[in-house]
């Protein structure tokens, strides 16, 4: 294959064969980057990783030599039942309570048929801008029924060789009838799930419904997501409560927080305490900064709050953080590409990380997140893991994140699944 146009040589690579990839520069787990020749097998996986490597004997080899390889962007937070609802929701307040009750309105009449048309478009659309896994919750209450998360779980099923999807069995607390309701259905839904979700600030008793959800991660031997403290009431968070059932519960390692963006409105030493627990109970966070600067702080006439959690300095205090796309183009969020690296820059500028923190923001869609999943070394550019990847024109991580790729080619288990050049765009806009 010709060294003179790598681009249309990418374009022809198909799956189900063995190729290789010549001269290209490799971000690894640690963000460090080196030029590496990266060898697929037939079977989807990466087979190696090694600099000058004979590849003479494959059949099929592109060299990318000045082109920029980075593992396949992970979406650890969305809401896979809810997206694309935004023209049947509507939330004239603005607020998380608004979004509530005009989506759990909409969930009573949302079929399967509707919620697999929509969560197939979102992940098609994810998957060609280089998401090649994401974890969505599931609403699971009066309201939604099982309809979501049976949907999703056969989504996930039928498209497992195509994305890594993960489901959280969002158990939605509802006014008069948690525990009745929960008691009854929590062991079903968590079996099609993945993980343990809820959202205990809107529990009518957040200990009581904390360990519901902590016994069921427990004895399934699943790990907990939880959407934690979504607001800005400093008088007013479960941090302590929920990290208490970590610890209680042998959770460590094992449990992600959510939004936490109480935290942003916590004295420092009170937060540094916080941080100081999540750290050493290994608990991972996700930021979610669309949701939160689209939702929180409409109440304030002067100088509104970004609405994030501490996002640069739980970073730098060593605590997983990962940042995430939440909702798209629904009543919680109106907006939404599915593009992991416009999520990046809106957390690199809204949580305060530093211009020489582009890795960091670039860490917090790749390694973190998958992490903070599990996927261990089934993720990354090493021999072994399945072969996710987005090769780009850019030449390094900062020129990634700052302003992307105008050249974008994105593999799923070692099938090239989209390409995108912004001349094309240019030229059909133009038609």
């Amino acid at each position: 294959m010709a060294r003179d146009n790598p681009t249309a040589s990418l374009a022809k690579l198909t799956g189900g064969q063995s190729f290789a990839l010549t001269g290209g520069s490799v971000i690894h787990d640690d963000g460090s980057q080196s030029v590496s020749d990266i060898v697929v097998g037939a079977d989807g996986r990466i087979a190696i990783v090694e600099p000058f490597l004979d590849t003479g004997s494959y059949s099929a080899h592109v060299d990318i030599t000045g082109m920029l390889v980075s593992p396949g962007f992970v979406d650890a937070h969305q809401h896979l039942d809810k997206t694309g609802v935004l023209r049947f929701t509507p939330n004239p307040s603005g607020t998380l309570q608004g979004a509530r009750e005009a989506f759990a309105k909409y969930a009573r009449t949302a079929g399967p048929d509707d919620i697999r048309k929509r969560a197939t478009r979102t992940i098609g659309r994810c998957l060609s801008r280089g998401t090649t896994a994401i974890r969505s919750h599931i609403n699971v209450d009066k309201d939604a029924g099982f309809h979501g998360i049976e949907t999703l779980a056969a989504i996930r099923d039928a498209e497992k060789h195509r994305i890594t999807l993960q489901l959280v069995a969002f158990m939605t607390p509802h006014p008069g009838q948690d525990f009745e309701w929960l008691g009854k259905n929590i062991d079903g839904a968590v079996a099609l799930a993945d993980a343990v979700g809820g959202t205990p600030a809107v529990s009518e008793d957040p200990p009581r419904y904390l360990d519901i959800l902590f016994s069921a991660a427990v004895k399934s031997g699943k790990p907990i997501d939880l959407h934690l403290d979504e607001h800005l009431d400093a008088g007013v968070h479960l941090l302590d409560a929920a990290l208490d059932r970590v610890e209680r519960f042998g959770m460590q390692g094992r449990t992600v927080f959510s939004h936490v963006s109480v935290l942003s409105a916590l004295p420092r030493r009170q937060y540094q305490r916080i941080a100081e627990r999540l750290h050493k109970l290994n608990v991972g966070v996700v930021t979610l900064p669309a949701a939160n600067l689209y939702l929180q702080g409409r109440d304030y006439e002067v100088l509104p709050p970004r609405g994030l959690t501490r996002v640069a300095e739980l970073y730098r205090a060593g605590i997983t953080v990962a940042t995430a796309s939440d909702n798209i183009q629904d009543p919680f969020v109106p907006t939404g590409s599915g593009d992991m690296l416009e999520i990046a820059r809106w957390t690199l500028l809204a949580g305060h990380l530093r211009g020489d923190e582009l890795a960091a923001a670039h860490s917090m869609i790749t390694t973190a997140p998958a992490r903070l999943m599990g996927l261990g070394k089934a993720y990354g550019l090493r021999p072994g893991a399945r072969a996710d990847f987005v090769v780009t024109d850019c030449i390094d991580t900062d020129m990634l994140v700052a302003g992307g790729p105008d050249r974008a080619f994105v593999f799923s288990n070692g099938r090239l699944v989209s390409q995108s050049a912004t001349e094309n765009i240019r030229l059909e806009e133009n038609a």
